[in-house]
């Protein structure tokens, strides 16, 4: 499947940048640079949990799962934040004691050489797989194009920062970096957190989508003299559900008020992507029709 080549790409990706930043560390012993590393393996774990989610995402709807598995993604970027979290803690551990006894940069622009190699493949993955994912609705994918770019800016400030500290002798500026990096990225993964736990939650589709599908109702309702009520959206992963109750008049015959419920279903999916839409009939002047219509019945 496409997305999983995009996945599949983050891992190589990871495995490259881990070596040329590992490379750069070793040879300069910046603890700055070590911290960008760290990211980087915390990168490839996250590269290969978003590929194992993504193919348990696309698992086809069965009988225990009519709905198929599309929250899947959002472990992968709960996990993914808590790992950054995990990262920035063993920055700090390192740090702290460099703050006390800092020690010399060694061959500090061939360092600077390496990762500013490792930070433009970074760069260049991190855009493909976040135009990829907003255009999948993949939070999977998403969370895994920030994460590079987040690792693009905190690179970026590792370089300066390395790079300002081997020629002004001011050792205590490579664990001052590294500990500004580890808040960074801190911030970065409770983000994740916080989204993952929102999509475990089951939110209403984009404000955007909901009021596309009020301006289809306003106008149907315009049209036909029909009415809508009890509209209900979630949003799993890349799936949206939809579900409303049409309200049309009394005369009309079930065949004619199915012919229009599917002709607004297919409108609504053209308009939103990956929708499940449920609609129920109901005839417009029952009083029984609107007992149904709040959100808790």
């Amino acid at each position: 499947m496409a997305l999983e080549r995009y996945a599949w790409l983050s891992v190589v990706v990871a495995l490259a940048t881990i070596g040329l930043k590992t490379l750069a560390w070793w040879l300069t012993g910046s603890l700055a640079l070590l911290s960008d590393a760290l990211e980087s393996l915390v990168n490839l774990a996250a590269a290969l949990l978003a590929l194992s989610m993504l193919r348990l995402a696309a698992t086809p709807a069965n009988k225990d799962y009519p709905h198929g598995r599309s929250k899947a993604e959002y472990f992968s970027a709960g996990v993914e934040g808590a790992l950054i979290a995990l990262a920035a803690a063993g920055i700090v551990w390192a740090a702290l004691p460099r703050l006390l006894d800092p020690l010399p940069i060694k061959m500090p622009f061939l360092g600077i050489a390496l990762t500013g190699v490792a930070t433009a493949i970074n760069l260049a993955v991190g855009l493909a797989l976040l135009r990829v994912g907003q255009s999948h609705h993949s939070i999977t994918l998403e969370a895994d194009g920030r994460h590079l770019l987040t690792d693009v800016w905190t690179s970026f400030g590792v370089i300066a920062g390395v790079a300002l500290a081997a020629i002004t002798g001011w050792l205590q500026l490579d664990p001052l970096i590294a500990l500004a990096v580890a808040a960074h990225i801190l911030w970065i993964g409770f983000g994740l957190v916080r989204r993952s736990l929102s999509g475990l939650l089951d939110p209403a589709i984009a404000h955007g989508e909901q009021g596309e599908i009020n301006q289809l109702f306003a106008e149907y309702s315009r049209r036909y003299g029909v009415s809508f009520h009890a509209v209900r959206t979630r949003q799993s992963g890349a799936r949206r559900f939809i579900s409303f109750h049409l309200l049309v008049p009394d005369e009309w015959t079930v065949a004619r008020a199915h012919r229009l419920s599917e002709e607004i279903e297919s409108r609504i999916r053209s308009q939103v992507p990956n929708a499940s839409i449920l609609a129920h009939i109901e005839p417009i002047s029952d009083p029984a029709s609107y007992d149904d219509q709040d959100l808790d019945r």
